[in-house]
């Protein structure tokens, strides 16, 4: 059970966070279980996106188990996608890639597939020492420490980390020196050789992208939501205001709140006078203002603040106003106590300032209420419901952006096997539904937060290291191939505010390029056979190994520099020093391949550019989908 502290016999009680070392469950005989290690972080609309360095998790979970950590389990290994209205929160994103090793396309996200799969090879490593004992804690500095495991057969291995957030150390371990990067822990399986440290990475960072496909959407048809005709059979009337949710019982995300205000003709606005306020305070989470059937304004809360009031001046005539107020969820609460004391909805109050007497309440006078649109209780989201009724033809729609709208088009399937996603930017806000299966909801908020930079060492937290400011939060929304016919797929979105469908598109999602960069002397468990103890050991040198996905191939290098290159992945320079062969070794292995290995050695690259420096190998290379005439075998 997690995270509850009193968890009573038999029950183990366990840790979920970024770092569960500090962790120790309440009694000394369970064991120590880390049931939620989180990879990353999930997105919020209006929010950036998360991003947890391979470095940092890796150090997290290698401090756990240099504790005596018993087992850790990835929150998310496997990124996913909220289909239909499951995303939670509120707020919540329709994408739950959370940053995790195989991301929401099922795709590999390098670096931290492999470097955690480097970290797991060598705790298994450990395994026989780790299982026989406690560890043994020795300081080797101020921030510094070893934690060493001995089994009574001779089985030995050390874990030396370093705390330090700013500087790398130099430790002394049984006679022997080891170099610790900051925020790090080396892994000693025979308590003599490195073979991984959490702060090296040596595997590709992988680049995706989102291609064009050949696919073109046919024939786009609209349908308006009639505000003003709402079906009176399908209401209930009450003095006051509702709870959404407890209306609703969730059937919908959209809940109407609709009452009528009696103007007088003789009021100061009707003959020029400043236009009169409407205030209505919501509990969550959207709402858009209709006054006589025009929308007259809409308000957003967000998931820090579900509440939020719409101010806005309203255009009313002598005679009877009807003021419709469409409120709309974003996703039920998914964390915490007593949900039945969370709100949604509009719970007021609901003010007219402005008028010649002042101020109208209208939250205690009779409202009248239906549940969901009228599209869908036409089930106009499947391909049988569009039937009945007369869609617009698109390019007459199109003249106006007009809310509360209903479109649909028909599309074939593209060719190939990558992953899919609809490209929303052009939309506002709604649902996406594919042969009547929900892609689920979409919202073009942009991101608002800090995305100066990021550091993998220190304490992560998500306002750490921001991605995307100033970018739709979900621009690109994931269409499972399986859901798709080869012809004549039915799309039919539900657009809240107003937006062009026409320029909505299907992208494919493939690694565009690779890059690696690895160091002479990068920790390497091919360096550590227990047989070879005390001989003289052949050192194997470390090699670059680059790959790019199932169906592409390498087309070009676009950079290659062995000696003291500069940047980071796309963004990589020559350093002073620089071997000249670097790009031709480089494309003579790689070019046509769909994966390739390059040993970092002098001998590899004619000579030793730079003596006495330590080198490095930084690569980037293009992947592209292989011809017939570029393939060759690996």
């Amino acid at each position: 059970m997690c995270k509850e502290d009193d968890a009573p016999d038999p029950v183990i009680n366990t840790c979920n966070g970024f770092y569960c070392d500090a962790f120790q469950p309440n009694k000394p005989y369970k064991p120590t279980i880390w049931t939620e290690a989180w990879s990353g972080w999930f997105s919020d609309f209006g929010g950036p996106l998360h991003h947890r360095p391979a470095e940092d998790l890796a150090f997290a979970v290698a401090r756990f188990i240099q504790k005596g950590g018993s087992f850790v389990n990835y929150y998310m290994y496997h990124g996913g996608t909220n289909f239909g209205r499951t995303a939670g929160g509120p707020f919540i994103t329709t994408s739950y890639d959370y940053d995790a090793p195989v991301d929401e396309y099922g795709l590999i996200r390098q670096p931290k597939y492999g470097h955690l799969k480097e970290l797991h090879k060598a705790v298994k490593m450990c395994e026989r020492a780790l299982v026989s004992a406690d560890p043994v804690v020795t300081s080797l500095g101020n921030f510094q420490q070893a934690h060493t495991y001995t089994s009574e057969s001779g089985d030995c291995a050390a874990f030396l980390s370093n705390y330090d957030t700013e500087s790398a150390a130099r430790v002394l371990f049984n006679n022997m020196h080891y170099n610790l990067p900051p925020w790090s822990i080396s892994i000693l399986p025979d308590c003599r050789n490195v073979v991984f440290n959490t702060a090296k990475v040596g595997v590709q960072t992988s680049q995706m992208q989102m291609l064009p496909t050949n696919t073109k959407m046919l024939s786009w048809e609209a349908y308006d939501e009639d505000t003003s005709a709402l079906d009176d059979s399908l209401m209930i009337s009450a003095n006051g205001l509702l709870e959404q949710i407890n209306v609703t019982r969730d059937a919908s995300d959209y809940l109407w709140y609709i009452t009528s205000v009696d103007i007088g003709s003789s009021e100061s606005f009707l003959r020029g006078g400043e236009l009169p306020t409407l205030i209505v305070q919501s509990t969550g989470h959207a709402v858009h203002i209709f006054i006589n059937g025009q929308l007259s304004g809409s308000a957003f809360g967000t998931r820090e603040n579900r509440r939020f009031t719409f101010t806005g001046k309203v255009n009313l005539r002598a005679g009877t106003n009807k003021i419709a107020l469409l409120s709309v969820a974003v996703g039920l609460p998914n964390v915490g106590g007593h949900f039945e004391t969370w709100n949604t909805g509009i719970l007021g109050p609901v003010a007219l300032h402005g008028l010649d007497q002042g101020k109208r309440d209208l939250s205690w006078q009779k409202w009248t209420y239906q549940v969901g649109l009228k599209g869908e209780a036409m089930n106009l989201d499947s391909p049988n419901g569009i039937l009945s009724l007369e869609w617009m033809e698109g390019s007459l729609a199109a003249q106006t952006q007009q809310p509360l709208r209903w479109h649909k088009a028909y599309f074939d399937a593209p060719e190939g096997d990558e992953p899919l996603a609809l490209d929303m930017e052009s939309m506002g806000k709604g649902q996406i539904w594919i042969n009547g299966q929900s892609i689920g909801r979409y919202w073009t908020a942009y991101a608002h937060g800090d995305c100066s930079g990021c550091s993998y060492s220190g304490t992560f937290r998500p306002t750490k290291c921001q991605l995307g400011c100033g970018q739709p939060t979900q621009k690109w929304y994931h269409v499972p191939r399986s859901w798709l016919k080869p012809t004549q797929n039915l799309l039919v979105l539900f657009e809240e505010l107003g937006g062009d469908p026409s320029k909505i598109s299907l992208v494919k999602r493939s690694v565009s390029t690779v890059c690696a960069e690895i160091s002479e002397y990068h920790p390497n468990i091919k360096n550590w056979q227990i047989e070879s103890y005390g001989k003289t050991e052949e050192f194997h040198r470390p090699k670059v190994h680059l790959h790019c996905s199932p169906g592409q191939a390498i087309s070009s290098i676009k950079f290659a520099s062995f000696g003291t290159p500069l940047g980071t992945c796309g963004s990589y320079q020559q350093g002073p020093c620089h071997a000249p062969t670097s790009y031709d070794i480089l494309e003579k292995r790689c070019v046509g391949k769909q994966r390739c290995a390059v040993t970092i050695s002098n001998s590899n690259f004619g000579h030793d550019p730079c003596p006495n420096v330590l080198k490095r190998l930084s690569v980037e290379a293009v992947c592209a989908p292989m011809t017939s005439t570029t393939a060759q075998p690996g």
